[in-house]
Parts: C-alpha cells; structure tokens; sequence
C-alpha cells in the first residue's frame, strides 16, 4: 500500500522540499514536487496524490488559492506549511479545506506524526460501513447514536450528540468554530458561535472526561477551534 501511495510538496525553497521528502519516504512510493502553486495545481490535478504537503508563501500565488482550487476535485489530505503564526490565517486554512498546519520551522518527528494521523483519517474514511468509533474508553455507535463510556451509556442532548459525532468522526483534526458550528446547527442558530460552542464542550467534558479541567479527549485550540483526541 505503502509504494502506492502518491505525496506532492508543493514549496518554492528546495531545502524545504529536500527536508520534507526524506520525511516522507517511509510512508509514500512517489514524492512529487513543485515549486510554484500552479504547477502544484497542475500536478495535483494529472498525479492525484493522496497527501499535498503546501507552503503559503508561494511566488506566483497564495497557497491559500491553491488550497480552494484543489479542494474543489479533490479529497487529498493538505497539510499546510507557514513561518506565519496568526490564528485568523489558520483559520482561514482550514476553512478553505486544509487537515491540519505546521509552522516552520518544525520538528521532523512531529512533521511525521502529523502526517501519519492524516493517512489513518484518510483510511477511516475510506473504510465504508464501520457504524463505531473507538477511542480510549469511549465508544460511539452512529446507527443507535448512543455513546459508552467503560461500557456505560452515557445519556448526550441532541446538540451534545451531534457535537462529539462531529468532533470523533475527524478525530485528529482541528475544526474551527465556523465548521463546528455550521455541521451542529446548519444555520439554525444564531449569534456567537464561540460561546454557543464553549458552553456545550464544557458540558461534553463534563460527562466524557475522567477530569474536565485536564482533558485527554477533547482539546481546544487557542483562538481557532477544537481538536478530539486522535483514535489509534
């Protein structure tokens, strides 16, 4: 599966390149390259790589353009790559499509990590017909929509059922406030999606966390979202 596997990197600086494909040939057969964002189009497009690792600063366009135009034909995972550190971009990464976003410089463990978890996202969803998630001692049936914890039903509002559902099935990936609340309340609600969001986690701690004021499932993300814990 391993030699199957495609990945393209898209980044104008070739040392960046160099560094992320050593990272990447445990885990990819082919390691694409480009050093602009259209070429990175162009070969996302021809090669259909299951992994697209993307810099923001590109010469020719944004990466964030980038991002939007494959992510209309593709269900490629993105990991993006910035020396930029505001939470509004990052926000604006994953609204845009991207799984998850690494800031240079980075630790190459973590890189591999990162990606890692992408690949087994992309491997669950792939797996049609699996109606349970499993992670710790949670476990959540989506046909009865019933979660246990240890073997003991844990009674859920619709809103908190809807929520974890949300947050387990992209367990790894940080959802920002926008996706969150628009998969929960799909335009039914109105108002601050942030203290709507923080109120109905704080309650989900409550009742899935061995201790809510250090959680091991559900982690926030300073000024851009929520991320549940990922499930090996």
């Amino acid at each position: 599966m391993m030699a199957a596997r495609t990945a393209l990197v898209i980044d104008d600086e070739a040392q960046i390149r160099r560094v992320v494909r050593h990272a990447l040939t445990e885990d990819f057969g082919r390691i694409l390259e480009a050093e602009s964002g259209s070429k990175g189009i162009d070969l996302a497009a021809a090669e259909r790589p299951a992994l697209i690792v993307l810099d923001l600063g590109l010469p020719d366009i944004s990466g964030s353009q980038v991002c939007t135009e494959i992510r209309k034909w593709s269900d490629a995972a993105i990991l993006v790559l910035s020396a930029r550190h505001s939470d509004q971009e990052k926000v604006a990464l994953l609204d845009a499509g991207a799984d998850d976003y690494v800031t240079k410089p980075f630790s190459t463990i973590e890189f591999k990590a990162r990606v890692r978890a992408l690949l087994r996202r992309s491997a669950a969803r792939e797996s049609n017909g699996a109606t349970t998630i499993q992670c710790g001692d949670l476990k959540l049936d989506l046909d009865a929509r019933a979660l246990t914890r240890s073997g003991a039903l844990v009674h859920l509002t619709p809103t908190e059922w809807e929520l974890l559902r949300v947050l387990m099935t992209h367990a790894g990936k940080t959802m920002t406030h926008r996706q969150l609340f628009s998969a929960v309340w799909a335009g039914r609600a109105y108002g601050d999606a942030q203290q709507y969001l923080r109120v109905h986690i704080a309650n989900l701690r409550r009742k899935i966390e061995p201790d809510p004021l250090s959680p091991c499932y559900i982690f926030t993300e300073p000024g851009v979202g929520y991320r549940f814990a990922s499930c090996e």
